[in-house]
């Protein structure tokens, strides 16, 4: 808790810093908003124009697709987003100027074209996406000059101190990796093939009978690449037409009576290992291939050494993000911050 003496200290600053924005404003008519103090951050003012400028062109957007009914309400939460961006904003700055770090105009510029390059579209395409987001390019480079403070500031403070150990690694492999099969259970990989497509319900006998023929024929073809020896998964990503393509037609572990019937009679007496027959469904054909049906048996679905650094990546990134939210909630917390009640200015313009 600040002392007393600091809290009126802050407050008359506060108070003299308004006083003087105030009488330098120039006279209005009635009909237009006055420049006001709308937060103060330590020794720092955002008024109601700074709040205005960083998010015009989102407030335009929300103007132009939101009913009226909520308009008031939506344009509210948005307001109040932008000014808490703002208060962040100027504490990283102030962070930023009390350890001498700085951000050059190139700097800024190589952010903003490794994002463009990031996104794979033109420079142009990339800065339509922006607009649409309710940004100019100018106040989207400012965020991004923000960003760039934040990497400095959080490389000092956070980023050597943020280790993911191997142990944690591992536990999150066995976690997202692996599956136990348990009694009764099979652990079933897919691929299929669809002729019956739920988008075109009305196609007729002759598109039907023509898709089924496609559809098995394409089924036959990489069954007999996967009984030559090919990747059973890297088959099913690549040809596949279910859901289950994704993740190269991994299942996991079914019951016996948790299947339908003709995915039931496919796959009872395989072995680990082996491929069913080619099996019609309702809508298409599909083949399995069992890879454990022993109880307590761990199955891997991936190598450890495959994901291994994908793994640390996105444990580190959890992490990243952890310790950066912390680390502004301690920011926040130390600042002298005073949110005036914006909504009110606008009801009173």
């Amino acid at each position: 808790m600040k002392p007393v003496a600091h809290f009126f200290r802050l407050a008359d600053r506060f108070r003299y810093v308004l006083i003087i924005i105030l009488l330098s404003l120039p006279t209005v008519s009635s009909a237009e908003l006055l420049d006001r103090v709308v937060a103060v951050v330590n020794d720092e003012v955002i008024t109601l124009s700074d709040l205005e400028n960083e998010g015009r062109e989102l407030f335009r957007n929300i103007s132009a697709k939101t009913p009226a009914s909520s308009l008031q309400e939506a344009l509210n939460r948005a307001r109040e987003d932008v000014l808490d961006a703002l208060i962040e904003n100027r504490i990283i700055s102030q962070k930023a100027k009390e350890n001498n770090i700085s951000v050059s105009p190139e700097e800024v510029e190589n952010a903003f074209q490794h994002m463009v390059s990031r996104s794979g579209q033109s420079e142009e395409v990339f800065l339509a996406k922006v607009k649409e987001s309710g940004m100019t390019e100018p106040s989207y480079k400012e965020q991004l000059k923000y960003q760039v403070l934040q990497g400095k500031l959080v490389s000092t403070d956070i980023r050597a101190k943020t280790v993911i150990t191997e142990e944690e690694i591992l536990d999150y492999y066995d976690t997202h990796y692996t599956s136990q099969v348990s009694k009764g259970g099979l652990y079933l990989l897919q691929i299929g093939f669809i002729w019956r497509d739920p988008k075109n319900p009305d196609a007729s006998p002759e598109t039907l009978r023509v898709n089924k023929l496609e559809a098995r024929k394409k089924a036959e073809e990489v069954l007999d690449l996967a009984n030559d020896g090919e990747d059973f998964k890297e088959l099913a990503k690549k040809y596949s037409e279910l859901p289950s393509a994704a993740d190269g037609g991994d299942l996991g572990i079914f019951q016996i009576d948790e299947m339908a019937e003709y995915m039931r009679e496919g796959v009872i007496g395989l072995k680990p290992g082996e491929i069913s027959e080619i099996i019609e469904t309702p809508d298409g054909y599909q083949f399995f291939k069992l890879l454990n049906n022993e109880d307590g048996t761990i199955v891997i679905k991936t190598p450890l050494e495959q994901v291994k650094e994908e793994i640390r990546s996105k444990l580190y990134e959890q992490r990243m993000k952890k310790s950066y939210d912390e680390w502004m909630t301690a920011l926040k917390d130390k600042a002298y911050i005073q949110k005036l009640d914006v909504f009110s200015m606008y009801r009173g313009a």
